[in-house]
């Protein structure tokens, strides 16, 4: 792929510089004292991912991870090893394996050999809670962000996956087709990591909490979604399922993951995106976000931007050319 920055670099600041970049901000300690970097330093985007092809070039010991940054790591070995920090000691990857962590909801140290080389993704927490949302009808709790796991292998469809992301992205080069290619291998890669997540950490993702959660959860869910242009109140849903404001938020925190709000506003932002993407050409942006009730425009292309990585006026352009 085409790069500006710098690829290689035997400078500290500059691979820190990189890495707090693409990843977020942590402490390195090279395993051998006084000795210097030779790394590889490549990125990408797909979509809201990161993607990178990382190496130190010498051992190092990694903490420290920021929880603010509010992202996963997902450390898939190429060739070397790495050692990962799990509950009660640590795991190995090899070539060929994987490991993710997320960073914003549970600590997290690892050691690379000189001869690591990684394919990194780098993956905003809210974008995973969103694809699981989307997929699976819920946000799981900390049973299962905070679980620190060993997945895929060599003959994985999950190598299979990176392969196909990378090839992809190479190929398309830039410009709009890129831009849909790139949220389709973000996609495929959050719906994947997820099986494989859920899959080590004991979850079901299909039946688990959705099945769980109680009656008045799940008709809040249907009114909303139902009445979505129409944005009920919160305690007007409330009263309508037989429950408080309170316990109607708290039924969504534990079964959910997000708010009664939160599901609502995801709700409208879809219907937005759908009469986008559908009604006929003579209808703006403009009109058709009124429609919806939605007066401050710059913050709804905002929350669009961020939830569906483009702007409503972009959404229409594509849906004017198919």
């Amino acid at each position: 792929m085409r790069h500006e920055g710098t690829t290689r670099s035997a400078d500290w600041d500059e691979v820190e510089a990189f890495c707090q970049s693409v990843y977020m901000p942590f402490r390195v300690r090279p395993l051998v004292k006084l000795s210097r970097p030779d790394a590889t330093m490549i990125s990408a985007r797909a979509g809201r991912l990161t993607m990178t092809r990382f190496s130190y070039g010498t051992g190092i010991h990694l903490d420290r991870f920021d929880p603010q940054a509010g992202n996963i790591l997902v450390l898939n070995t190429l060739q070397g090893a790495l050692e990962h920090q799990v509950d009660g000691g640590s795991v190995a990857t090899g070539a060929g394996e994987s490991f993710v962590v997320d960073c914003s909801r549970t600590d997290y140290w690892l050691e690379g050999d000189p001869n690591h080389m990684q394919l990194n993704l780098t993956i905003p927490h809210e974008v995973m809670a969103d694809t699981a949302e989307r997929w699976f009808g819920f946000v799981p709790d900390d049973g299962l962000w905070t679980r620190r796991v060993k997945f895929g292998g060599p003959d994985s469809a999950w190598l299979a996956l990176l392969d196909y992301a990378a090839r992809a992205l190479v190929k398309a080069g830039g410009g709009s087709a890129h831009a849909a290619l790139a949220r389709h291998i973000e996609e495929l890669l959050c719906v994947e990591l997820l099986r494989h997540w859920a899959g080590a950490a004991g979850i079901s993702l299909e039946t688990g909490a959705r099945r769980a959660a109680p009656g008045y959860v799940r008709r809040a869910e249907e009114i909303m979604t139902a009445e979505a242009r129409d944005a009920p109140s919160i305690g007007d849903v409330a009263r309508r399922v037989g429950v408080t404001a309170r316990t109607l938020s708290g039924g969504f925190k534990s079964f959910r993951g997000t708010t009664p709000r939160g599901f609502l506003a995801a709700r409208r932002l879809e219907g937005f995106r759908a009469d986008l993407q559908t009604l006929t050409q003579e209808m703006t942006v403009t009109t058709i976000a009124t429609a919806w009730g939605f007066s401050n425009f710059g913050a709804l292309a905002g929350r669009y931007r961020e939830r569906f990585g483009e702007t409503p006026s972009q959404t229409r352009a594509r849906a004017s050319r198919a």
